[in-house]
């Protein structure tokens, strides 16, 4: 059975190994092996991690089957709009209703808010079929996804989150 629970100091490593792994399945053919590992050495640091943990207005989630991480999520709130900065699952774990789990419990985490955004490669053509099987539309297309300067285009995804 797989739990979803706010990341902790302990989970930081797990963490850092579901991403770099989650990174290499995903995007070594769209970016090749040395550019991702680049990129994940950059942006799945534990210290990077690590301020993830204490971030205001914003929430660290993992999935956990009590033996090991099967899906991360990360999200921050400004105003009444929730951006989703991280959803990723294991790649043996994918199809199982793992990323649903993440999503639906990220948006529960801030019950302010009224929309959700997010940025995704548009070669990675698993995300986006999971992101419009989740009622996101696309939005629009930003040149340097994940930081400023990083020269990664990406399209942006929007959805209206209405409470039930």
């Amino acid at each position: 059975m797989i739990y979803v629970r706010t990341a902790g100091e302990g989970d930081l490593v797990a963490i850092r190994a579901l991403l770099v792994e989650t990174w290499h399945a995903t995007y070594d053919d769209i970016y090749g092996a040395g550019k991702v590992a680049e990129i994940t050495a950059e942006w799945h640091s534990p210290a990077r991690l690590r301020v993830r943990l204490a971030e205001p207005n914003s929430e660290f989630l993992v999935a956990d089957d009590g033996t090991a991480l099967a899906g991360v999520a990360f999200a921050s709130a400004q105003g009444q709009t929730v951006t989703l900065r991280q959803l990723y699952v294991r790649p043996s774990m994918q199809g199982r209703g793992i990323g649903g789990m993440l999503l639906d419990e990220i948006v529960s985490c801030f019950p302010e808010a009224n929309r959700i955004m997010l940025e995704v490669e548009p070669a990675n053509t698993k995300a986006v079929a999971f992101y419009l099987s989740q009622g996101f539309a696309r939005t629009g297309r930003v040149s340097d996804c994940g930081s400023m300067g990083a020269g990664i285009p990406a399209d942006t995804y929007e959805r209206a989150i209405v409470c039930s």
